[in-house]
């Protein structure tokens, strides 16, 4: 091969590589599917920033304290058994386990001493007065979008909170992620750091259910997979995601794996109570979110945000079937599951059925419904033997707490694959196969 052709491979080599890198380095903005033209704030019709028109508390801190649940600040800043905002939640990821920083205005060990460009530069740029560079387990790359006047509200109300004196572990990941200037590389291809832009042909109530889900909610965080730098992928925007461990299941349009089948009505009730009839109930980070932040929005924003989900392109989750409505035969001898699993129906039997029920459905607690849940749905089986293992909490607003207690301490890893199996194959649209060595996986996840 002459020179010059071993120049011309050489060249198309380089160029394929760059190709790739562009293609892994350049994604597609949270909004990208929606097609018109952005404008900025100050030349939109409406103001689809900051907080809703029906909100009746009319003093600063309330104001500002609705925008910080609607952050879901609470839930990645409140260790179990911790006080509020003081940190100490660990994130376990491939790379280690990140630990999140104490956000009270304690001024040794919270944020007391930061200004309002302090704070301003760690929610858009994800950088930290005292520690540099953060890692995107805090989702900056979402509140890049927040107004100024919206980061600062929230300022406001953490530092009106009572000071924590609380020092969170150190977060451990191993070399080279360990290495805290290569999020500037990261920040630089993966954080606009630009503020909301509405889409001048859509309503208000769209614009404002995008900044909701965009900016404060952070959804995609959780429901957005990721590439393999730990970026949203958002060419498979709310096609489903981890987390915690949890799978976040599919949120776009698509009929059998996503919400197509569900109407806005299931949408805002879900997202208000935790529970839809004929669609489940959250439990898991879900419930969480529905606990510390969706229950707390008004009518309107609740709205908006079923909205703006309910207009995300369909794309399917190739491993979730369409889930099952109707329920299991009251008969526990009748159905896929019988016969075929005595041991997870003698667990579902003497510890499941008061509560579950043989057909799936319990008119009188309706938290505990199995019907139409989407875990229930997963053939994979995981979020339903994660239930199993850590238990499951679902708060509505009523205030009537249903607990699912947790049988990991208590039951070894081959009785939680088998009743995880017996649930999802009784009352399930597919039966699941996951063994204890899938069980043991979970169980060794924090």
């Amino acid at each position: 091969m002459t020179g010059k052709r071993i120049g011309i491979v050489a060249g198309i080599i380089v160029l394929a590589g760059l190709a790739v890198l562009a293609w892994a380095g350049i994604r597609p903005g949270p909004m990208a599917f929606a097609a018109g033209k952005r404008v900025m704030l100050a030349e939109y019709r409406g103001a689809p920033t900051g907080v809703p028109a029906d909100l009746p508390q009319t003093d600063a801190l309330a104001r500002a304290k609705y925008l910080t649940e609607a952050a879901d600040c609470e839930a990645c800043h409140t260790a179990d058994g911790g006080k509020p905002f003081a940190g100490g939640v660990a994130f376990q990821t491939e790379f280690g386990t990140i630990y999140s920083p104490n956000i009270t205005p304690d001024a040794k060990t919270g944020i007391g001493t930061w200004s309002d460009a302090d704070f301003l530069k760690a929610m858009h740029q994800g950088v930290s007065k005292d520690k540099g560079w953060l890692y995107p387990a805090f989702p900056y790359a979402a509140y890049t979008y927040l107004t100024d006047a919206d980061v600062l509200a929230i300022k406001a109300y953490l530092f009106g909170l009572p000071p924590q004196s609380n020092v969170p572990p150190q977060t451990k990941l191993r070399f080279p992620y360990n290495q805290r200037w290569l999020m500037a590389i990261w920040s630089r291809l993966y954080d606009p750091n630009s503020r909301f832009e509405p889409v001048a042909d859509r309503p208000l109530s769209w614009n404002r259910g995008a900044y909701l889900v965009e900016a404060l909610g952070h959804c995609g965080d959780c429901h957005t997979p990721r590439t393999a730098l730990q970026s949203l992928d958002n060419r498979h925007k709310f096609a489903g995601g981890l987390s915690e461990g949890w799978r976040a299941y599919n949120l776009t349009s698509d009929a059998d794996s996503g919400l197509g089948g569900w109407s806005r009505q299931d949408l805002e009730g879900y997202l208000k109570t935790g529970h839809s009839l004929d669609r489940g109930t959250a439990f898991g980070p879900m419930a969480q979110a529905v606990h510390l932040s969706f229950q707390k929005l008004t009518a309107t924003d609740v709205s908006a945000i079923a909205e703006y989900v309910r207009s995300v392109p369909p794309i399917p989750t190739p491993d979730l079937p369409a889930p099952r409505l109707n329920p299991a035969s009251e008969d526990p001898a009748q159905g896929l599951a019988a016969g075929s699993n005595p041991r997870g129906e003698a667990l579902f039997a003497s510890m499941c059925a008061g509560c579950h029920t043989w057909t799936g459905t319990n008119r009188f607690v309706p938290h505990a419904t199995l019907t139409g849940t989407r875990a229930v749905n997963d053939p994979t089986a995981t979020n339903v033997a994660l239930a199993v293992l850590r238990g499951a909490t679902t708060l509505p607003p009523s205030g009537d707490i249903a607990i699912m207690p947790a049988f990991g301490p208590a039951w070894p890893d081959e009785d939680i694959a088998a009743v995880s199996n017996y649930v999802v194959t009784r009352f399930g649209a597919r039966a699941s196969a996951i063994t204890a060595a899938d069980v043991q996986r979970l169980r060794e996840t924090p």
